[in-house]
């Protein structure tokens, strides 16, 4: 069967894997929302400079 170096080997490659994973679910997750926020506060301050040049 295993012996206990593989053993470690196996635990650090299977944390690594859903390290990873994870890490890809959040930043998936998250970045679609940051770029979004970001333009529409750009998007919104450029309004607001159109408006105020207008007056």
């Amino acid at each position: 069967m295993f012996e206990f170096d593989q053993y470690l080997g196996f635990l650090a490659f299977l944390f690594i894997l859903t390290m990873g994973f994870w890490l890809m679910i959040f930043l998936f997750a998250l970045l679609p929302y940051w770029i979004g926020g970001s333009l529409k506060e750009f998007f919104q301050e450029k309004k607001e400079e159109r408006k105020k040049k207008k007056l």
